[in-house]
This record gives C-alpha cells, structure tokens and sequence, in this order.
C-alpha cells in the first residue's frame, strides 16, 4: 500500500508539473499540514531523470512557501489573535502553538521569520506572530524567502543526487508517509475525543 502511494506522490508532482508544486509547497507553508518533503524530494528526482528543470523547481517551491506564508501573515493581520485561537482548532492549531510560536517571535525577534522556517514544528506557523506584530512587510518577504530557500534546496538536491537509486528515494518516502499516516491517525484521534468531551 505504501510503495502504491510513494509511485502516486512521485507521479502526481511529474503530473501536475511546476503548478502543482507551488500549490503544494503554498499548503505546506500555511497552516495545512502537508510535509514539503514529499513535494521537493520527488521534485529533484524528477529534476535528476531530465524530466523536470532543478532551478526552475526550487524558485517555484520558494515562492510557493512564501506564498504560504503571506496567506497566514495577512490572515493575523486581518483577523488577530482572537480569531486564530478560536478557529485554529479546526485545523489542529491549538492555543497552546500559537502561545509557543508568538514567545518564540518575541525571543528571537525578526530574525525569527527566517530561523523558524528550518524547525519543522515552527515552520507553518511562525508567520502568524510576524502578523499580529505587523512586521514590515517587505523584511518578512525577505527572512521567509532565504529560510524556505534553504529547506527547499537542502530538499531538492536530496532528490537529485540520491536519484540514481531510486529505491533509496522511494524507501526515504515511505518511511515520510508511514509518519504522516500516524501523524493524522493521532489528529483524528485527538478531534474525536475533543469533540466527543465537548458534547458532554
């Protein structure tokens, strides 16, 4: 089942081309939680086969994760703390994350933008507190874009240089899906009990 759903993955990314992924990299970077190693990984294997153009992949990743992360700046901004707090839950965005990653951006500052994008558990969300702060925005444009610069090469180039062994980037996916399959059972499990206590 695994192995049927790595060929999807790898397929799907060669399918839908550049578009699909900066919408996918868009998801990963704004509080959906969709792992960009799945998008940028296949990308440079895709990139290594001749099939896809390795800086075109990596520029159209960049700007999708900075689009991601426009998407949740502007949505503090528009809508503040309250909002996020009340609605986050729906998306598995609990109070406590936005507490954490708000004392994170006030600790390290600015800076935050760019340092956040290279903690996976900070990533998708670092941009919420850079909203609320109002930072300017042309700084947070900048500090995004080399983070998620980073992340994404670091990615793509994995991709590319294992592609000659192609069971070495199939086994490395599995082992991200497997995550990612209990990573949603445990949601699932949590939104269940959430919502099972709330209507007691």
């Amino acid at each position: 089942m695994l192995q049927d759903i790595v060929n999807f993955i790898v397929d799907l990314v060669g399918n839908l081309g550049y578009i699909g992924i900066f919408l996918m990299m868009f998801l990963e970077s704004s509080f959906f939680p969709f792992p960009s190693e799945v998008v940028m990984v296949p990308a440079g294997y895709l990139a290594y086969k001749g099939e896809m153009n390795i800086f075109i992949a990596i520029f159209v990743g960049i700007i999708g994760s900075l689009g991601g992360a426009l998407f949740n700046y502007f949505l503090a901004i528009k809508y503040g703390r309250a909002f996020l707090i009340k609605y986050g839950k729906y998306f598995f965005i609990s109070e406590n994350t936005i507490l954490k990653v708000e004392d994170f951006f006030k600790e390290h500052g600015h800076i935050s933008t760019f340092s956040g994008r290279l903690i996976p558990a900070v990533r998708q969300y670092i941009s919420f507190p850079a909203g609320l702060a109002k930072m300017n925005l042309f700084t947070f444009c900048i500090y995004t874009s080399l983070g998620a610069g980073i992340w994404v090469i670091i990615l793509t180039l994995l991709g590319y240089f294992i592609g000659g062994n192609e069971a070495l980037i199939k086994e490395y996916l599995r082992y991200i899906i497997f995550a990612i399959l209990i990573g949603l059972a445990i949601m699932g499990y949590w939104y269940y009990k959430r919502k099972k206590s709330c209507v007691q």
